[in-house]
């Protein structure tokens, strides 16, 4: 079987490799030559544990090419994956399909022979009915099927995720389609894999679900944590308390700066727009999206509270750009809030992250960036922890302390115990759970005022 992916971005690119590591030939195609010349050096263009040494590995043998080239590459293809981006229309909160369907077009002009094009992108539903009409309509004699195979890859473990998947969905509407997608996954499907054929309209759905779904596990845990500090009570106990029922889980029970990234913004907010379009309102949804929103306004007050009330002529040090660990993406990250408010309050920022400096440097100005956590923290008023990476949960927060001019700790991530803080020297506010003072100061609670949006 010979696949061709269009699109080298974050899924295409993880797609194209981990289909060729089973064996496939793979021919993955993107427009920007600068991000083919990259990988035809044999750099990864993204930051994805274990991408790299697949993509070499399969280039090596010959599997995995990349070119600019549709028309030769879909000519040659029995499957067709389109993987272009989809992001939020400008001003507006409903999925841009224009390069969806830019490729159809171009796919279903160059495909030679019965072929199968499966929508990977994530697509709001009647998509993938919508692309069969724009490739009929340019290609009346084609002989295709058009097929929705929606991806469930996190980032930071995109790799794991596609080589050991919870399940397969494939959403088809003939025999045909549903015989090829079952042999291009086979190599799953004999390890055991649950492949779920559905409609293309379920498969579509099945995807926003899942994602808002687990958004909507984020921001009640966020909001639950504010109701425990209020009352005395520690969101790790509480949040473990619930996470033993079996028909819980303790899966996204952590509380945090709100969601982020290239998929829950854009998806919560797609999946309500296509409710309200087809008068169905999905106030749960609207009401996750309004609270994820209130959370990242309202960190720079808590930082503000926690270095004494004013930020004024103040020196705060960020830990963490990304939106979350193991990535360099920093797409709706928490951080593009808050830097620019603390800004606007009069702090002066220094920050550091472990690999997405160089994304942070071109969204965000007047920022001070670190070869370090410490060196950060060197003259600080306060350090704020806004992702989780591991390098972070092992930092010697009395080393820390020495260095600041307030050693002031807002931990959005409860990366520490509070035992680990008792006796650092800080003043250490988490989420959801009492804060810390040094010895013979009173420990209050900062709240989240929330409703500042």
């Amino acid at each position: 079987m010979k696949i061709t992916v269009i699109g080298a971005g974050y899924v295409g690119l993880v797609s194209a490799a981990c289909f060729s590591d089973f064996g496939y030939e793979v021919i993955c195609v993107d427009h920007d030559r600068r991000k083919l010349a990259l990988l035809e050096g044999g750099k990864i263009p993204i930051y994805e544990q274990g991408l790299e040494p697949i993509v070499a590995a399969n280039r090596a043998a010959g599997r995995l090419t990349f070119t600019d080239k549709l028309k030769d590459a879909v000519a040659q293809a029995d499957v067709v994956l389109i993987a272009v981006g989809t992001p939020a229309r400008e001003g507006e909160e409903g999925a841009d399909l224009s390069y969806v369907h830019a490729a159809g077009e171009e796919i279903a002009l160059a495909m030679q022979g019965f072929t199968v094009i499966v929508t990977k992108s994530t697509v709001p539903v009647g998509t993938t009915a919508r692309l069969r009409e724009i490739m009929s309509r340019a290609r009346p004699d084609g002989d295709f099927e058009v097929a929705s195979n929606p991806e469930f890859m996190r980032e930071g473990s995109a790799v794991e995720d596609f080589l050991r998947p919870d399940r397969v969905v494939v959403g088809v509407s003939s025999e045909r389609a549903e015989k090829a997608l079952s042999q291009l996954y086979r190599p799953l499907t004999t390890r055991n894999v649950p492949l779920l054929v559905t409609s293309c309209e379920a498969a579509e759905v099945i995807k926003y679900a899942a994602n808002t779904f687990l958004a909507t596990r984020i921001a009640f845990v966020n909001e639950l944590a504010d109701l425990c500090e209020a009352v005395g009570a520690d969101i790790e106990d509480v949040a473990r308390g619930m996470g033993l029922d079996k028909r819980i889980g303790l899966q996204f029970l952590s509380p945090g700066p709100g969601y982020g990234g290239s998929c829950f913004p854009k998806d919560t907010r797609a999946l309500a727009h296509t409710a309200r379009q087809r008068g169905r309102p999905f106030s749960i949804v609207e009401k996750v999206i309004a609270a994820n929103e209130s959370r990242k306004h309202a960190l720079a007050e808590r930082v503000q509270q926690a270095a004494g009330g004013t930020l004024a002529g103040k020196r705060i040090a960020i830990l963490g750009i990304a939106f979350k660990a193991e990535t360099d993406d920093i797409r709706d990250a928490a951080a593009l809030t808050l830097i620019p408010e603390l800004q606007r309050r009069g702090a002066s920022i220094a920050a550091f992250d472990p690999v997405a400096m160089d994304n942070g440097r071109q969204a965000l100005e007047s920022v001070q960036w670190c070869a370090d956590a410490y060196s950060a923290a060197i003259g600080a008023d306060a350090v704020a922890i806004l992702t989780e990476w591991n390098a972070f949960r092992g930092l010697d927060l009395r080393r820390m302390a020495r260095g600041m001019r307030q050693p002031v700790l807002v931990d959005f991530r409860n990366l520490f115990s509070i035992s680990d803080a008792k006796g650092s020297g800080m003043a250490y506010h988490s989420i959801g759970r009492a804060s810390v003072q040094p010895a013979g100061q009173k420990a209050d609670v900062i709240p989240f005022k929330t409703g500042a949006v």
